[in-house]
């Protein structure tokens, strides 16, 4: 049967929308930043704890003292581990989101319970956004809208939209029906019939919905953060990229606090709205109050007094959050915002924390994201990111560089010449090249262990590497991250065991371990890479001094495989101080590297 080209129809269609309706999409990026923006300035503005506080009466008020105390408990957690802003920052994200798709599924599950047609129609599209993997709406998201937080809004705007429309129209469609009839019968309009009986009573299961697009959006936000929508996503994104198991729990313990506040505190407002809700809750609070010591913990103050309390507290956390005092700037920057992307391969980490510190210290505020490499090329020529300082040419990445390169400025290479290569532990006898791996895939478990499966070394090997050698079909190449393969290297050198990966020079693997590069006789990685510093289109106009630093700026091999030796002893999370220490045993070196 013929090949049916539907990615080529599905690419051709993104093109046309895309030159079609640019000006529609930066509309919406605008509009979506503008209330992101403001929504997280709002809610990272009160210090940490006064505004747990006030989060915690909001709990009390709605679902007694127990769930105040708890959600504060929670809340202090999730600031004792430092993850306030990013927790700030996914709240926001999420809230934009459950906004957005209300507006949209509410009148969507009115319209579709007020007409079978139009539900009949709608059902087929809402089961294909829903079970359609949420990824795959990042990559429309990243051409159409950039990197950032707006293509992981629209992504969980997307995925969250259909449990939305679907719990509006069972809500109105589950209403007796005789109270409708009831209701025409007196002469009550259409309109007034839907507004006064038929969303009241389906409020419960309106709810119901609403508290389902909320968890459905707190479950992207990981998603998000693989393309630079930052918050607790962000942190997550950076524990599995580099193999973080501390960071990647307390990332994951701060979105469940969130998780289960968002739960029951919209499960206890759905209650309070509803009629039947505040009904059944009133025969609960009965129930409890006879059990003894259960009256104090499902204490509920009277909304008056909650409502002193939250805004006693939010004046005092208004007055500390805005009137706090703000530092200085060293030097010429102003406070100037730079944005920075980077892959995490070592050499990247290494030179994009060196230059966030080298910037700060000459006054620029500086923003490092980490990125895939697609997601990384795309925001840069899209002119989310102002540049990048690991772009291997040009063989490498030559994909992406012939893709963007009119989007972008090179700043030309800091170091050079590189070499890929795949290399094995010096105790695997027998293999010194690439055609040596021939016939001996046993010996490896069958598998070549890779990095990021966007990085162009890994395009190389499947395409042109192992076919060259005969090795298709006989090696599985493992997709996963450069941690990742670092740590199975590491794993099996231990136990002195066979292992093949993918490395790259210069590397710190070398001197923390006795390995052999695989000779390629036939040429198959071509020729070594410099390593250069991109910028997005115009960049350097508008800062043309940090533009004459990275230009000037060169790396000897001892100094980047020092830089990345130190980054390693200090260990994960902590690049920015372990910089600071290799520039403290280097005096001069920033001055030189940004001279005033």
């Amino acid at each position: 049967m013929p090949r049916l080209p539907l990615g080529q129809w599905v690419d051709t269609s993104v093109d046309w929308l895309q030159s079609q309706f640019s000006w529609l999409f930066d509309a919406v990026t605008t509009g979506v930043t503008g209330l992101y923006d403001g929504i997280d300035a709002v809610l990272s503005a009160p210090q940490p704890l006064l505004f747990a506080g006030i989060l915690a009466v909001v709990a009390w008020w709605l679902r007694g003292f127990a769930a105040g105390l708890l959600a504060f408990a929670g809340l202090a957690l999730v600031d004792s581990v430092q993850l306030w802003d990013e927790a700030m920052a996914t709240l926001s994200l999420v809230l934009v989101a459950t906004l957005v798709t209300l507006v949209i599924a509410v009148p969507l599950g009115i319209w579709a319970a007020r007409s079978k047609t139009v539900s009949a129609v709608m059902r087929p599209v809402l089961d294909f956004m829903q079970t359609m993997p949420a990824m795959v709406y990042l990559i429309p998201g990243i051409i159409f809208f950039g990197v950032g937080v707006v293509p992981g809004i629209i992504a969980t705007i997307v995925f969250a939209l259909p449990p939305g429309v679907r719990m509006t129209e069972l809500g109105i469609r589950q209403v007796d029906g005789e109270l409708v009839e009831a209701a025409e019968a007196f002469g009550t309009t259409p309109r007034n019939t839907l507004l006064r009986v038929q969303l009241p009573l389906a409020l419960p299961t309106i709810m119901a919905g609403v508290n389902q697009v909320i968890m459905l959006g707190l479950s992207m936000v990981v998603i998000a953060g693989m393309v630079g929508g930052g918050g607790l996503g962000g942190a997550v994104y950076r524990a599995i990229g580099n193999v973080d198991i501390g960071l990647g729990f307390e990332a994951g313990v701060s979105i469940v606090v969130l998780a289960m506040y968002l739960d029951r505190m919209t499960g206890a407002l759905g209650r309070q709205v509803s009629p039947l809700g505040r009904r059944a809750a009133a025969k609960a609070r009965a129930a409890t109050a006879k059990r003894p010591g259960a009256k104090l913990w499902a204490h509920r103050p009277q909304p008056v007094t909650a409502l002193v309390g939250v805004v006693v507290l939010a004046l005092v956390a208004g007055g500390t959050g805005f009137l706090g005092t703000g530092s200085g700037d060293a030097g010429g920057g102003n406070g100037k915002k730079i944005s920075i992307g980077y892959i995490p391969w070592d050499e990247g980490i290494a030179s994009t924390f060196l230059w966030k510190e080298l910037l700060e210290r000459r006054g620029y505020e500086v923003d490092a994201k980490q990125l895939e490499a697609g997601a990384l090329y795309t925001g840069l020529a899209g002119g989310q990111l102002d540049f990048q300082t690991d772009s291997w040419l040009p063989v490498t990445h030559a994909q992406y560089w012939e893709k963007y390169k009119n989007d972008l400025e090179d700043l030309g290479s800091w170091y050079g010449p590189t070499s890929l290569e795949l290399s094995v532990p010096s105790y695997v006898k027998g293999v010194d090249s690439l055609a040596d791996l021939k016939g001996k895939a046993g010996q490896f478990k069958g598998r070549i262990v890779g990095i990021e499966p966007s990085a162009g070394m890994m395009g190389i090997l499947k395409d042109k590497v192992l076919e060259e050698y005969g090795l298709e079909g006989e090696y599985k190449v493992v997709d996963g991250s450069t941690p990742g393969m670092l740590a199975e290297l590491k794993r099996a050198y231990e136990r002195k065991e066979p292992v093949v990966v993918t490395l790259w020079s210069p590397h710190w693997a070398y001197s923390a371990h006795d390995l052999k590069k695989l000779k390629d006789p036939k040429g198959t990685w071509g020729k070594g890479d410099g390593v250069h510093t991109l910028a997005r289109k115009g960049f350097t106009g508008e800062n043309p001094e940090v533009g004459a630093w990275l230009k000037d700026f060169e790396l000897s091999e001892k100094q980047l495989t020092d830089l990345e030796a130190v980054i390693q002893e200090t260990g994960k999370g902590k690049e920015q101080q372990a910089v600071r220490t290799w520039l403290d045993r280097n005096p001069g070196l920033a001055e030189k590297l940004t001279p005033q």
